[in-house]
This record gives C-alpha cells, structure tokens and sequence, in this order.
C-alpha cells in the first residue's frame, strides 16, 4: 500500500494516515512512504486508504515519541518515515518497547533526531546576513545563504523572526527560502546559489572583529573543526582567515609568553602610615583625611573599591557641591564626578559660569559600591548603613574646607547633609537652614538622574535642574 504525503514534512499528515493505518491494522512492510506528487510510472496513487475499524482505539505513545516525530521528520533520509511507522506500530505492539535503551529502531530515530537538532543549532550559529538594497528607494534588506543538511527551514524560522525583529531579512537556502517583512514570514520555493548577495561593509567589519578576538593561545583545531565542520565554512566568511591565523598561533603565543606584564589599573597605591590621624582624632589637612578615607573598612564597600574618592577644590569655596558616591570611572580615577554625570555637570557650570576649579566637588560615600555583571561593574545604591560610616568624612571635609553653603545633589547627599529623609521632587530649588553650623543646603536632582531619563523628557528637565543650580549663584535667602 502506498502512502504519499503532501509535503516532506508534514507531521500532522503523517500522524493522520499512520493513525488510520493503524486502526485499520496494516503492518509496516505492507506500506510504502512518499512524499510528495507523484513523479514515477511506477507510483500507484489509486490505492485507497483502508478503512477505519469502528471500535479501534486511538494509539496511545509516550509524549517522548511525538518530540521524536517532530525532529525526525525534519531529517533528509527517504526512510524517515517508515521508521517512524515501524516504531510506532512497535509501540502499540510491544509495550516494553519504551523501557528498551538498546532497541535498534529506537537508537537509529534517536541518531537522526540529534543530527537534526545539531544542524538546527548550526543553522542559528552560522547564518551570516549581508545587507542588500532592493528598488528604486534603497529600502534595506539583510539576505544570508545557508545550505543546511536537513529540511529545517521551517522549524528554525520562528528563531530568527524573534531575534531580528526589527529588520526586514531573508535566508535563501537551496530547498526553502524563509523572509520576514517586519509584519509576517513568507515560505518561497529554494534558490540558486548565484542568488547569494555579494559581500557588503560590515563583512570587512565583521572580518576585522573576528581577526582581533583570535586568542592564539586557546587555539584547538579539532575541536574547531568539530564544532565548525569543514562543510560550513565556505559560507562563513571568516574561513578565510583561519588557515593563516592557525599558521602564525604558535608565533603569536610565543610572543605572548615573551612580552612584559601589563601593569593591573586596580591596585590600591601605598598609604604612608604617618599620615593617618591617631585614633578618635579628625585629619588635620585634606592629604591626611583622603589617607584615612583609604584606610576606612567600617562598610563593606572599602575593601571591594580600587581607592577612596575624596573631594577636589579649593578652600573656602563659595559651594560645595556633593552627590552620592563615586561611579567607575571615578573609582578608577581617584578624582570625583569624571563620568558620564561628572561630563554633565560640567556642562551646567559652564553655562553657569562656574568653572570647575572654583568650585568643591565631593560625595557623601567615598568609595564605588557595586554589584558585577559579567565583566562590567554596575553602580549599585549605598544603603543607609553604609552612608552613614561615610558621614563623618565628610563632616570633616566641610571643616576643613569651610564653604559658604552647600548644594546636596541627590537624595544620599541630602539625607547626609540635613540628617533625615528628604523627598528630592518636593523640597529642590531651596534653601534649607537646619544644619547645626549655620551652612544652608539647597537641595537638587544628582545629574545620573537625568541621564536616566527617556531622551524626549531630558530638555525640559535639564533646564528645570539648571534652574536649581542657578540659585546657588544668588546670596543665600
């Protein structure tokens, strides 16, 4: 009995008819699978399906098996699907057939599935898009050429609608073409492999990336090779350069090995014993408060941080301005407010007219509090615990630099300066007089604030913060 699909990979027709065929009790060797119309003399389409037996049960498989259909489908093999009919007419059969591990027919469709799953993942790995102007207007298109080992042009298709959903893109392989309009996926007929777009900018980017990350010392062909086989690479552009990068590995390492240690950015410099301040003593100058500051384990923070990040400026000045802690850059560079909220409040006192040297910058935690993720160290709020053990720094600080007046930026600041909560939105743009020296604090957003904000809200929110500063260029009211 002949059985033809509609197309090679239409499992839910394949369940259909074995399901019939299985009802009707037909065993494996009386049926022959095809796939597709008929394109043989030799195809006989006039034999009809047996019919159902009425009080046929419904087979019933491990939900292992339907996986196993779904991948199995997917492989190139011809008989792919008298496999899968043969084991399923096994199944109904031989109930200790799924408590089998050394069952042929099991292993061989387990085989086929895993080298279906392989060339999935391989498709995912080694598409490579060139970007293509199509018409009149140049609209932009990104086009990639894979050919891949087993129909998996459907299955993987959903995979890339997600991961490039902004772009309009198309992946052109000899048996099924797949493109994605932004809006829909497409299925078109197979291409040729003149079809496949000529190299673009960004391959030459692309080659000039994959040259630079080439670590000579971690090279290891055959596993390479394994999880790149030879058959992909004359669609990887990149493959050009492996040959001459593996021949100069060895050379490369060698120089490696040879060349001078670089020197770490984080190593803490030596602090001088004498300058810090006897115990229960405040620092009688800047250079002896920034050593003790260094020295400073009453949080956790100090002993993770490169260094203490004190305050720069002159004495006496008219304000000092004081945010929160210091960020990477700052930790890095022992300097406060260099960052990317440092660039911005210098572009304030600029417009202001406050260069930078007239005026004192500080913090009110003095080292970089942070949590890692992957090689990135992302700036993480002080709790109250730990700005508390930063305070008295800067309580000397203010001593021994005696400023006019003060300008908290940010919540921590103000929390530290004024020795309670403070709601930022509801109390900025004035001047507060509850300090027990007598310094008034005005009270402002910290610039990270704004950077944080969407780019549309950033204009009128920079100007309302200018605003607030510009009120410290007025006598304290």
């Amino acid at each position: 009995m002949q059985v033809r699909l509609a197309d090679p990979i239409d499992l839910d027709g394949f369940r259909r008819q074995a399901r019939q065929l299985l009802a009707a009790g037909v065993p494996p060797q009386e049926v022959q699978w095809c796939e597709g119309p008929g394109q043989s003399l030799f195809d006989d389409d006039s034999a009809p399906m047996p019919a159902l037996r009425p009080a046929a049960p419904a087979p019933r498989v491990p939900a292992a098996f339907v996986e196993l259909c779904r991948r199995l489908i997917l492989h190139r093999d011809p008989q792919r699907l008298d496999l899968l009919y043969r084991l399923l007419w096994r199944l109904a059969h031989e109930p200790a057939l799924r408590h089998d591990p050394l069952d042929a027919d099991l292993l061989q469709a387990q085989r086929m599935a895993r080298a279906v799953a392989r060339d999935i993942h391989k498709m995912r790995a080694f598409v490579r898009f060139t970007r293509v102007a199509e018409g009149e207007g140049g609209a932009e298109r990104h086009v990639a050429w894979f050919e891949p080992e087993h129909r998996i042009v459907e299955a993987n298709a959903p995979f890339f609608m997600r991961r490039f959903a902004q772009m309009r893109w198309a992946i052109l392989t000899p048996q099924r073409c797949v493109a994605w309009d932004g809006h829909a996926l497409r299925m078109e007929p197979g291409a040729d492999a003149s079809a496949r777009p000529p190299p673009d900018a960004g391959e030459a980017l692309w080659l000039t990336y994959y040259e630079h990350i080439f670590n000579p010392a971690r090279l290891k062909l055959a596993m390479m090779r394994r999880e790149m086989p030879v058959r992909y690479w004359k669609n990887l552009p990149e493959a050009a350069l492996i040959a001459p990068l593996s021949a100069a590995a060895q050379q490369r390492s060698q120089a490696m090995i040879e060349a001078p240690a670089t020197e770490p950015r984080r190593i803490r410099a030596p602090q001088p014993i004498h300058l810090l301040p006897a115990a229960g003593s405040a620092p009688a100058s800047l250079e002896e408060l920034r050593a003790a500051a260094h020295a400073c384990r009453a949080c956790p923070i100090g002993a993770l941080a490169t260094q203490a990040v004190c305050g720069e400026g002159p004495r006496a000045a008219a304000r000092m301005l004081v945010g929160e802690q210091p960020g990477d850059q700052e930790d890095l560079a022992g300097r406060p407010f260099v960052g990317p909220a440092g660039q911005l409040l210098d572009r304030a006192m600029a417009e202001l007219g406050w260069p930078r040297e007239s005026v004192y910058l500080a913090n009110a935690v003095r080292h970089f509090k942070f949590e890692l993720r992957g090689k990135r160290r992302m700036h993480k709020t002080a709790g109250q615990r730990e700005a508390l053990a930063c305070a008295p720094w800067l309580g000397h600080e203010i001593d021994l630099v005696q400023p006019q007046a003060l300008v908290a930026l940010g919540a921590t600041a103000a929390r530290t300066l004024l020795g309670r909560s403070v709601a930022v939105q509801a109390e900025r743009g004035r001047w507060l007089h509850e300090r027990a020296d007598g310094r008034a604090v005005l009270v402002t957003l910290h610039p990270s604030a704004l950077l944080r904000l969407p780019e549309a809200h950033r204009p009128a929110a920079y100007r309302q913060w200018l605003a607030d500063l510009a009120l410290a260029r007025a006598p304290v009211a």
